[in-house]
């Protein structure tokens, strides 16, 4: 079992985020944090079986670095019981509230795998996306989390956006390589509903070429990728928790707006602040997928990274089409497992098998 955990709160909201974030709602932290250890206590004791781990726990966001330490504590003494040192614990964090402190206060809590909102090591790109901290700030918020002894760190990356180009991105990957960081998720830009930049295609660069490049260099330096949008520089340090999704493990979403998935249902607690606080318990909605919805999530998670599918999953037809696919070199096969050569192309291949 995995678990997520959502901090809602932000300095700033950036103009590309889609995300259930707020900026002008920190007078209800507190509030906030009680409400979700509540729900915490809840889906542990419903949802875990007698003496169950949690296999990965992702403290995600929202900016969990704006909620001081102390407010995690409690968290932590709920979970205890239910990690061990196998267990890989991820918290997200901004460059500019995630201090010295707090990293070693995470730290000394259990947390062993940091990631930065990094985004880029351009200022002027920095300000373009709306993100409170430079380049600057963001160096030295790496430098301190390896000091202090995180020795499992991700840095996020965005490209695609206007003005970028592949020196202006290399830049930002040598950055990195030079702090000596181990895992970088480089994600595109995506124009999404209810951000500042959705309508506003101007500010988007399309270029598949531009993504190969990219894809290719990192490999150069030494990240190999296994997702679309993941690279490490050893099996290792590749993220365990976003793994689990792509396997289809059952996991729990703690927090307003997350989401958890146990025994083929999807729970979707509420988002509102205010709503999640009044009753952290009651889900928004219970959504009960079918094997049909099952095959297809397998499917295109599958060929999204070096996990592959299994072919047993699918009917006569379906297998047909892989098999063609395999034929044409666009997928691999391995006994029963398909693995795809390309991860640029795994929606086109996922609805060619599936259609």
């Amino acid at each position: 079992m995995l678990l997520y955990i959502h901090i809602p709160f932000c300095d700033s909201k950036c103009h590309y985020c889609a995300f259930n974030s707020y900026t002008d709602r920190f007078h209800l932290k507190k509030e906030y944090m009680n409400a979700l250890k509540k729900q915490l206590k809840f889906e542990l004791n419903q949802k875990l079986n007698n003496n169950e781990k949690l296999e990965t726990i992702f403290i995600g966001g929202g900016t969990p670095s704006t909620v001081k330490v102390e407010e995690y504590v409690d968290v932590f003494q709920i979970l205890e019981k239910f990690i061990d040192k196998n267990t890989e614990i991820t918290t997200e964090c901004n460059p500019n509230s995630g201090t010295t402190k707090w990293l070693q206060g995470m730290k000394d809590l259990g947390v062993n795998r940091v990631s930065f909102g990094v985004q880029s090591f351009d200022d002027k790109k920095l300000r373009f996306l709306n993100r409170a901290h430079n380049s600057k700030g963001a160096i030295k918020a790496i430098q301190n989390a390896k000091c202090i002894g995180f020795n499992s760190i991700n840095c996020d990356i965005i490209y695609g956006v206007e003005g970028d180009s592949f020196e202006s991105i290399k830049d930002d990957f040598n950055t990195l390589k030079s702090l000596d960081i181990q895992h970088i998720s480089a994600y595109s830009l995506t124009l999404e509903e209810g951000t500042k930049f959705f309508n506003k295609s101007e500010v988007k660069i399309d270029d598949e070429e531009l993504s190969y490049k990219f894809f290719e260099y990192l490999n150069k330096i030494g990240f190999k990728q296994y997702e679309i949008s993941n690279f490490a520089l050893d099996d290792k340090f590749e993220s365990k928790h976003n793994y689990g999704y792509w396997q289809h493990k059952n996991y729990l979403g703690v927090g307003a707006g997350a989401v958890g998935f146990v025994t083929n249902k999807r729970f979707y607690t509420k988002k509102g602040l205010e709503e999640y606080i009044q009753n952290p318990i009651e889900y928004e909605d219970i959504e009960e997928l079918n094997q049909e919805d099952i095959i297809v999530e397998k499917v295109l998670l599958g060929l999204r990274c070096k996990n592959g599918f299994d072919s047993t999953i699918l009917n006569e037809l379906q297998n047909k089409k892989v098999d063609e696919l395999v034929e044409l070199k666009k997928l691999t096969k391995n006994g029963n497992k398909i693995y795809n050569n390309n991860y640029l192309l795994a929606d086109e291949l996922a609805l060619y098998i599936l259609e």
